[in-house]
């Protein structure tokens, strides 16, 4: 899942509105500037220039490849591994086109205009720039909820795709999973189906559970994680506990640790640990990834190996694994005993 996150969110709307990576794609191979032009629909005065140095720049980052016609002398555009994520048409998964059209809503831009406001006063940039949280916002707001749905969904195929593959002892032994903040169910369904053994337990807010769809082998339970949390052998929780301060997640912990069989359940957390001086892959990209949850959630951060530890202790799990995935966040396995 390497693609420039940054480079997404200046460019990402403008890749996506004209399914540039589809009209390439379509093409079969590299195409000119005119090319690209034909293919894009509602385009009655297209501008060949804009999009030259549009395109200019994406090539620089290698969202997409350049190459000079051998005939023509026109510079031909292809896609390169990056702008192959941003595909959309069918038959053009996995894709995170729907994370990149998310984090581009204006919705989700707004916070980060607010940052320099926080660091004078404090405070969460998102209820600076909305009023309210991102909770309260997604649950009076159906047209965002439903994008925001659709981005985390859309990550949890190459997410989970590097978990099961890397984590693959991890769930030999469950009978059952619940999955905390499981959204529309996409990443439970992604385990059931390694593990059809597993009875699957998708839990979130009643109307996101609302949207999800039928998945075999998966239960949709709608509810609160702050009272209670439906019993299984293990809790699973993928990117939640970055989303609040470590208060929330000491008593999102303790309700996990009740859901869970006494002395042998365990709660198996799919995040970020950051290396903030770390050269690998993905350790930059953990960084940026830190600043959207500083714009987005009130408390919300990712953490580094002795952070989650400071953490796990004060909510009673004073025994952890950290198992390192291909894949941008890990899995950290925490023990209550």
């Amino acid at each position: 899942m390497e693609v420039d996150l940054q480079l997404c969110r200046f460019h990402g709307p403008e890749i996506l509105e004209l399914r540039i990576p589809d009209i390439i794609r379509r093409h079969g191979g590299p195409i000119s500037l005119t090319q690209i032009l034909a293919g894009i629909s509602d385009a009655p005065s297209p501008d060949i220039t804009c999009l030259e140095r549009i395109m200019r720049v994406l090539v620089r980052k290698k969202i997409f490849s350049a190459q000079e016609a051998s005939n023509s002398g026109d510079t031909l555009y292809g896609l390169t591994h990056s702008s192959r994520w941003l595909l959309t048409e069918s038959g053009s998964e996995p894709s995170l086109a729907p994370l990149v059209v998310m984090e581009n809503h204006p919705v989700r831009m707004a916070p980060w205009h607010y940052l320099s406001q926080c660091v004078r006063e404090g405070g969460s940039a998102f209820v600076k720039a909305h009023g309210q949280d991102v909770w309260e916002f997604g649950l009076e707001n159906p047209e965002f909820n439903k994008r925001f749905n659709e981005g985390m969904a859309c990550t949890a195929k190459t997410v989970m795709s590097g978990v099961i593959s890397g984590y693959k002892d991890g769930f030999d032994n469950i009978g059952s999973v619940v999955d905390v903040g499981g959204g529309t169910g996409q990443t439970i369904s992604e385990i059931v189906k390694s593990y059809p053994h597993i009875k699957g337990i998708n839990f979130d807010l009643p109307h996101v559970v609302a949207a999800a769809p039928k998945y075999e082998g998966v239960t949709n339970i709608g509810g609160d994680m702050f009272q209670e949390i439906p019993q299984a052998d293990a809790v699973l929780m993928k990117w939640v506990l970055h989303d609040w301060s470590d208060e929330d997640c000491i008593k999102i912990l303790n309700k996990c640790k009740k859901a869970i069989p006494e002395g042998r359940g365990k709660v198996i957390i799919v995040e970020i640990v950051l290396k903030p001086e770390g050269q690998g892959i993905f350790d930059y990209t953990g960084l940026v990834v830190d600043l959207n949850m500083l714009a987005t959630c009130n408390g919300g951060r990712e953490r580094t190996e002795p952070e989650w530890k400071k953490l796990l202790q004060e909510a009673g799990f004073p025994r952890y694994n950290i198992i390192t995935v291909n894949a941008l966040p890990s899995v950290i396995e925490a023990y209550p005993i």
